[in-house]
C-alpha cells in the first residue's frame, strides 16, 4: 500500500488514523513500507505515526543514537504527542529504549522487535560493502528466515543507499554508536508495560538477546514467532499484529478493571 508522507518543519512522516498514538520507529535500513501491515491493521482504531528518521541526511557530527533520540524528541514536541505507545524495530528499538528512559511521563507502553541495545550482529557481521549488488542482496536476505521476503524493491533500495558514500559514512557512524551503547544497566529502570516480539530465527539479534531483554526489563513479556528473522512485522505480519493487539487490548482491560475497584 502506498502512503504519501507529510512534510512539515523539516520533518517527514506518516500520520494515519485517530485515537491513542502508536509511534513506530524504523531500523537502520528501514523504510515506511516496513510497517505496511501495522498501518493497515491499527490505523482503524489508533493514530499511527511513523517519522522518517534522518539517518542518511543528518550532519555527520551528530550521526549517532543521541542525535536520533534528539530528533524524535523534537518531532514529538512539534506534533504535541503524549501518552505514547512506542514500537521500535532493530535500531528503532534502541532509540525507543533511550527515549522511554529520558521521557518517562510521555510513554505508556513499549514494544520492541529485534531491538539493538544489548547485542546486534550488524549486516550479518560486516558493514555495507559498496558496489556489489549480489553482496547487498545476500545481506538483505540474511535479515529474514525466508530469503524470498527480501524483494527486489527492498534490495534495490538498500543497494542505492550503499552506493552513496556520505550515506554510508552516516550508517557506519550510527551503527558504531549503537554497538558502543550497551543498555544492560539502564533498562532495569524501565517501568512501563513492555512487549518483546522476536523472530525465533533472528540471526542479527538472536533469541538469547530477547531473553536478556525479558530478564532485565521488569514489566516485560516475551513472544517468539517461529520461522521468522529480524523483522517479524514484515515476515509474519498477521502473527505480529495479533500479538500486538493482544498486548494492547489486555492492558486496556486491566485498566478498566482497576477503575471498577
Amino acid at each position: 500500500m502506498n502512503y504519501t508522507p507529510k512534510q512539515e518543519a523539516g520533518f517527514k512522516y506518516l500520520d494515519e488514523g485517530k485515537g491513542e498514538t502508536l509511534l513506530l520507529l524504523h531500523g537502520l535500513f528501514g523504510a515506511l513500507s516496513n510497517w505496511d501491515s501495522v498501518i493497515r491493521e491499527f490505523s482503524t482504531r489508533y493514530r499511527v505515526i511513523i517519522p522518517v528518521m534522518p539517518i542518511y541526511e543528518m550532519p555527520i557530527k551528530t550521526a549517532s543514537l543521541d542525535g536520533l533520540v534528539s530528533f524524535i524528541e523534537s518531532f514529538v514536541a512539534f506534533k504535541g504527542l503524549n501518552n505514547l505507545t512506542l514500537l521500535g524495530n532493530s535500531l528503532g528499538g534502541h532509540v525507543a529504549l533511550i527515549y522511554t528512559l529520558t521521557n518517562k511521563k510521555n510513554v505508556k507502553r513499549l514494544v520492541l522487535t529485534g531491538s539493538s541495545g544489548l547485542f546486534e550482529n550488524s549486516m550479518g557481521g560486516s558493514f555495507p560493502k559498496r558496489g556489489s549488488y549480489d553482496y547487498i542482496k545476500e545481506r538483505v536476505a540474511y535479515t529474514f528466515y525466508d530469503p524470498a521476503t527480501a524483494s527486489k524493491d527492498l534490495v534495490d533500495e538498500v543497494f542505492d543507499i550503499t552506493k552513496d558514500i556520505p550515506k554510508c559514512m552516516r550508517i557506519v557512524a550510527i551503527a558504531k554508536s549503537a554497538q558502543r551503547h550497551n543498555m544492560a544497566k539502564e533498562i532495569t529502570k524501565i517501568e512501563v508495560p513492555t512487549l518483546l516480539v522476536w523472530g525465533l530465527n533472528d540471526t542479527i539479534t538472536p533469541p538469547m538477546v530477547a531473553h536478556e531483554f525479558n530478564k532485565l526489563i521488569p514489566n516485560s513479556e516475551l513472544r517468539f514467532i517461529d520461522k521468522c528473522g529480524h523483522a517479524p512485522m514484515m515476515e509474519h505480519p498477521a502473527k505480529f499484529n495479533k500479538l500486538l493487539s493482544e498486548f494492547m487490548e489486555a492492558e486496556h482491560v486491566d485498566n478498566l478493571e482497576k477503575m471498577k475497584v
